[in-house]
């Protein structure tokens, strides 16, 4: 039997489909501090400064966000990002300022899911290698953060996915119950 030899193969990024490859990929430059080294109209690709695989975002104008958590029937994530994070409650923080929405439900107390602009999930977590406790967060901050980025002029999901007749995205009104 001949053995043929597996050819070398580098990750080179992970992609995410969005309404708006990028706008999506602005968050995610944002959050990271990591800078476009391709862009496009509909195609942009982000790399860490230090090199290694990047994120790269593509417009798909079906894109149907995934339900988290899924039931039977939801559309289905069929990936999603984690980032380790030495101060949890700061990283939350941090990402909900760049426009993250924190999930009702948090399966673990040292983890933290998100969602992005476009509804992708994704993890904030501590090392289980940190010494100590991880903070609680406690919902009523998080509801704080919400109310101060929906008093914001930022896009909703909804609004970037399904936009008013004519193509443009409807603008989302501030939340005046607080």
């Amino acid at each position: 039997m001949t053995t043929t030899p597996r050819p070398t193969l580098t990750l080179s990024s992970t992609v995410l489909d969005a309404p708006d490859a990028v706008e999506l990929a602005d968050f995610y430059r944002r959050l990271l501090g990591w800078e476009p080294v391709q862009k496009e109209p509909d195609w942009v690709k982000l790399l860490p400064p230090g090199g290694g695989s990047g994120l790269s975002f593509q417009t798909a104008k079906p894109y149907v966000p995934p339900v988290w958590p899924a039931a039977l029937g939801d559309q289905l994530m069929m990936l999603h990002l984690d980032f380790e994070v030495t101060d949890l409650e700061a990283a939350v923080a941090h990402a909900v300022a760049e426009g993250a929405r924190p999930a009702e439900f948090q399966p673990q107390h040292d983890v933290r899911v998100l969602f992005d602009p476009a509804g992708h999930p994704f993890c904030l977590f501590v090392s289980d290698r940190m010494p100590g406790e991880p903070p609680a967060i406690s919902p009523e901050w998080v509801a704080e953060q919400a109310r101060e980025i929906a008093g914001q002029d930022r896009v909703t999901v909804r609004d970037a996915v399904a936009p008013e007749p004519g193509g443009t995205a409807r603008q989302s009104e501030p939340d005046t119950a607080s």
